[in-house]
């Protein structure tokens, strides 16, 4: 039986940046230096220090320390650093989402803040549904709680992606 490449190309999971990090997330310090790629790559993630724990199509989990550089002047964890943990846990899910075939880019996001954080921080980013890649155009609404330590969603953020096939 003979598997049609594009047809393998447009299946979740097949992503460059996926397998890579399937890779490396057994290796010794492999989550780090992966997370330092990430980093690399999109460098006002940095400003959080993130570590990536989990990620596979559907699902993301990363976490944050509570340090100087993300406290507001209330001593809890900022607004826009909470921004930045749900974009890097929704960003990493699509990455592990959107097939090879495929390509994507963050056009919007909603906020509520829920509650104030005190405590080094996990965002979750979970897709009840994984969607069909077709050949249209369409958009991926990605939900990320941000946690503190007590796992009370002190962020609700929601996402839009939009994706379309690559071209060529």
């Amino acid at each position: 039986m003979t598997v049609d490449t594009a047809e393998t190309t447009a299946m979740p999971g097949t992503g460059k940046t996926y397998a890579l990090w399937k890779k490396m997330k057994e290796l010794p310090l492999g989550k780090h230096l992966f997370t330092q790629a990430v980093c690399f790559k999109a460098p006002y993630f940095r400003t959080v220090h993130p570590l990536i724990h989990e990620m596979r199509p559907g699902y993301c989990r990363v976490s944050a320390p509570n340090r100087r550089g993300v406290r507001n002047h209330l001593g809890t964890y900022h607004a826009i650093a909470s921004c930045n943990m749900a974009e890097v846990a929704g960003g990493m899910l699509t990455e592990a989402t959107v097939p090879a075939s495929h390509r994507w880019i963050p056009a919007g996001m909603t906020v509520e803040y829920n509650a104030k954080a005190t405590t080094a921080v996990t965002a979750i980013a979970r897709l009840d549904e994984i969607p069909d890649f077709g050949p249209e155009k369409f958009a991926i609404i990605v939900p990320v709680d941000v946690l503190d330590a007590e796992g009370t969603a002190f962020v609700t953020a929601r996402i839009t992606m939009h994706v379309s096939p690559k071209k060529g």
